[in-house]
């Protein structure tokens, strides 16, 4: 499969400080020159709307070329590494890099407590027990978002997303609550957030019937949204993007497993693993023989020096988050903590495969 390495001058956090600039705040951050040229015009209304999942080949193998989506698409660009909801929605929410936000992946360790933690569900991985009586990610990686910063600067800026209120349970809640926030007064900025087709391609596979249909279904709602707005920029893209995988369990590889301080975290595409010091030898060669065609293994320090997780300025406590091994997917296996997990996920992403960190931007004016 084709590699490809996250463009941190060309990727989605970029777009946030696109936007930002747009409203005036400008940080002194790379904007997506991609963007910038649509942003000269001056709409009332700006919409992003990010659709979890459908990265370019997503749309490219499921979609129509004379469609709505592929003809309004303005070209291509970079996800973050990981690829993946956490990162990745947290960089366009926020203007930062991984390395900054240390929003990393769907488990993180946090060395202040000791723990990996699921960071949307604030559990310990893997339980359903509470990680702490607060909310650790916000604790300690809080952040700023564009749309609370575009606010606190005079401007209107607003989330629309199944966890803000009123809390849209559909995508066609999700469209009317845009569309009656554009029908407001104002210059002003919407950020729309849907699940799919993220959920149905883990379920049943990135280019099945069922992905298609979803896939369909979100082309014709945008299109249909589109044609109700005036003067409104719509920019519809992804976090990442999928690919179809086969699965393992890390717990089935013993010889592996006895060499761990802890269960691997951030994502099973993406694998932070803490070593035992005695035991690192024995780790390396057992991981390249069961792995090492999949997977690339770098130490730490060969992370840090790839600037894998960005290259803006680290958070305090970002280095700590970090075991002694980053195992990043280079094929089309996936390593899971559980066989639960093995058997249950069709699709997947957080490696680095072109299909992964490709994702589209689609730009509509109105």
């Amino acid at each position: 499969m084709k590699q490809q390495f996250p463009d941190y001058n060309n990727c989605i956090a970029n777009l946030a400080n696109s936007i930002l600039k747009k409203f005036g705040i400008d940080e002194g951050r790379q904007t997506l020159r991609l963007l910038d040229s649509y942003l000269e015009k001056e709409y009332e209304n700006i919409v992003v709307l990010l659709l979890d999942g459908m990265g370019q080949s997503i749309i490219e193998r499921n979609l129509d070329k004379d469609g709505f989506f592929r003809t309004h698409l303005a070209g291509t660009y970079s996800s973050v590494f990981p690829p993946t909801t956490v990162a990745a929605t947290t960089s366009v929410m926020s203007g930062q890099d991984p390395c900054e936000h240390g929003w990393l992946g769907w488990d993180c360790y946090y060395p202040q407590i000791d723990k990996n933690v699921t960071v949307f569900f604030n559990v310990e991985s893997g339980t359903e027990k509470p990680a702490a009586d607060y909310n650790v990610a916000w604790k300690f990686y809080g952040y700023e978002g564009i749309a609370d910063k575009i606010n606190a600067a005079g401007g209107k800026a607003y989330n629309v997303a199944p966890f803000v209120a009123p809390y849209p349970n559909s995508f066609e809640k999700i469209c009317a609550q845009i569309k009656d926030l554009c029908g407001m007064p104002g210059k002003k900025y919407i950020y729309g957030y849907w699940n799919e087709p993220d959920g149905i391609m883990h379920q049943k596979g990135c280019y099945g019937q069922k992905a298609k249909h979803v896939l369909l279904q979100l082309e014709k709602q945008i299109q249909h949204l589109s044609d109700e707005l005036t003067n409104t920029l719509i920019i519809v893209t992804a976090d990442h993007g999928h690919i179809d995988s086969k699965g393992v369990a890390i717990t089935d590889y013993p010889r592996i497993m006895e060499c761990l301080v802890r269960l691997p975290s951030i994502e099973p595409r993406a694998l932070n693993l803490f070593v035992k010091e005695d035991k690192r030898e024995q780790f390396k060669n057992e991981f390249q023989v069961e792995f090492g065609d999949k997977f690339l293994l770098w130490t730490k320090q060969q992370v840090l020096d790839a600037h894998l997780f960005g290259v803006g300025k680290e958070h305090e406590y970002f280095h700590d988050m970090l075991g002694d091994y980053l195992a990043i997917a280079i094929d089309d296996l996936t390593i899971f903590n559980t066989r639960e997990e093995a058997e249950h996920f069709i699709s997947v992403h957080a490696g680095l495969t072109a299909d992964e960190m490709t994702i589209p931007l689609i730009v509509i004016g109105k």
